[in-house]
């Protein structure tokens, strides 16, 4: 038998990950790559797993299995998470989802053996001290510039609010008039606010005015002067809007450069007379427009380079065809918010590897004497789990769709075994490396994992090494069903300041 350091990848991995330089180049190189001429109907966003923490032996893993997969993956292998200067935009661009196996490095004061095994054994076997960056520096400081780093590629749960009542409407987005008189009509329109006009009496947008076929026109509209930072909705799957509708139909206008008379990649929406509504249109319904006639050779549409927006009320639809609610005189959509949207159901876009025993430091009444040594050594060890829960508040705080692993003593055995899965910090045990890595690949693509923080361990016991017949492996687990056994909010805080938890 050989186990580990108590928890998640404690010394699994340094927080600096480093690569032969031709793979950073051909890394570059395809990130450089011309993007496909796909039509944007058919736009697919890019799943690429981020994986930090990549040399460790959880982490390791995660790369193998994901690769044999044939699901697209990437190290994090110049940047350094201590640093933040060093989390370079380029290298998270295209990335859909994070596995983090990122941490502090414990390992044994006189020195290993050059295969590592005192580190095998666990601290049970020597003592420990903390070797290279601190606990707060690796497990907090570094969680704080690894989330900043990912959140807009990865997107939040609540999606990006672009217009609305958090403090757009106080002019960051500006809104300006482009009605048929630029083709010689003398349709009209404005953007107003509305001080009390939203469905809750706060303060709304309002696309107004009166349109008019004279002089062959017959459209208005306003457009969003170009943002002065393009905004990057990658990570989304669509722009959600809150309007109060009239009965027509509108159009949504997306632009992604910032030159005024180019290609809008437009949607038509229909609204409902009288009633706030919540209206979705995909990314993937959007199509290539130039002057009402769709552009079959147009770019596909890149949701990573936004540059303004623009609601419109025209008699024309697409290539000749007419509005079907299309009526002459005054009109007005009311509209309180503007959103990117993930598509439900939204499954985690972080996974973080973290430790069992990270809130038992500082539980009241809990007899340290029966802790594992990380318990026991906290103090010791520059505070390692009390960061390492720091760390995970950060995770919870951010918005993002994440779960929150927290294996007990790592080893080298095969994943297999039985498992038991809990919440509430209070279980200990061993698990296998490999099984960690395989329940974050899954706990990827399943919405039953998202907001879950728990525990995991064997059912094997310690006095016990847990070997399989490679003739006859175990069949792979159904994490699944573990997951949807979890509740949301609970993470063994609850006990800090309540009665002593029974272990």
């Amino acid at each position: 038998m050989s186990c580990c350091f108590y928890g998640g990848g404690v010394a699994s991995s340094p927080p600096v990950v480093f690569a032969n330089p031709r793979i950073v180049e051909s890394i570059i190189n395809s990130m450089a790559s011309p993007v496909s001429s796909e039509s944007p109907k058919k736009m697919e966003t890019s799943n690429v797993v981020l994986v930090t923490g990549a040399t460790g032996g959880v982490g390791k893993r995660v790369v193998d299995i994901l690769r044999k997969k044939g699901l697209p993956v990437r190290v994090l292998i110049i940047g350094d998470v201590t640093k933040e200067n060093t989390l370079d935009p380029k290298i998270f661009k295209g990335v859909k989802k994070v596995v983090n196996a990122v941490s502090v490095i414990v390992g044994p004061k006189e020195g290993d053996t050059p295969d590592r095994q005192k580190y095998k054994q666990g601290i049970k076997f020597f003592e420990p001290e903390i070797k290279g960056p601190s606990p707060e520096l690796v497990e907090y400081i570094g969680m704080q510039n690894l989330i900043n780093a990912i959140k807009n590629c990865v997107g939040l749960s609540e999606g990006k609010l672009l217009f609305g009542l958090k403090g757009n409407l106080s002019g960051k987005m500006v809104w300006g008039a482009l009605d048929d008189v630029v083709m010689g009509g003398v349709s009209e329109s404005t953007f107003q606010i509305l001080p009390t006009g939203s469905e809750t009496s706060g303060p709304t947008g309002l696309f107004r005015g009166t349109v008019s076929t004279s002089n062959n026109g017959g459209f208005t509209s306003i457009r969003t002067k170009n943002f002065t930072v393009p905004e990057d909705l990658s990570a989304y799957d669509g722009i959600e809007l809150r309007i109060k509708g009239d009965g027509r139909r509108y159009k949504l206008i997306i632009r992604t450069s910032s030159e005024w008379d180019t290609v809008g990649y437009t949607a038509s929406f229909d609204t409902t007379k009288g009633e706030w509504q919540s209206v979705k249109i995909p990314f993937s319904s959007l199509r290539p427009v130039f002057r009402a006639r769709t552009i079959s050779d147009a770019p596909p549409f890149d949701a990573s380079n936004i540059t303004s927006l623009q609601l419109m009320f025209s008699k024309f639809e697409y290539d000749g065809i007419l509005n079907p609610t299309f009526t002459e005189g005054p009109f007005e959509l009311p509209f309180s918010s503007i959103r990117a949207y993930i598509n439900e159901p939204i499954t985690p876009r972080f996974v973080h590897v973290s430790s069992a025993g990270v809130t038992r430091p500082e539980r009241p009444g809990l007899d340290l004497s029966k802790q594992p040594p990380a318990v026991r050594l906290n103090k010791e060890l520059g505070s390692i789990l009390t960061y390492k829960l720091k760390g995970e508040d950060l995770i919870r705080e951010s918005g993002i769709p994440y779960t929150i692993v927290r294996p007990c003593a790592l080893t080298e055995e095969p994943a297999g075994a039985d498992l038991i899965f809990d919440q509430g910090d209070n279980i200990t045990g061993k698990i296998s490396r490999e099984e960690v890595a395989r329940i974050c690949i899954a706990a990827l693509s399943s919405p039953s994992a998202v907001g879950k923080t728990f525990e995991v361990k064997s059912t094997v016991p310690f006095s016990e090494p847990y070997v399989i017949d490679p003739s006859n492996p175990p069949p792979e687990k159904d994490y699944e069903v573990y997951f949807k056994k979890l509740k949301e909010g609970i993470t063994g805080k609850e006990a800090l300041e309540s009665t002593p938890a029974q272990v």
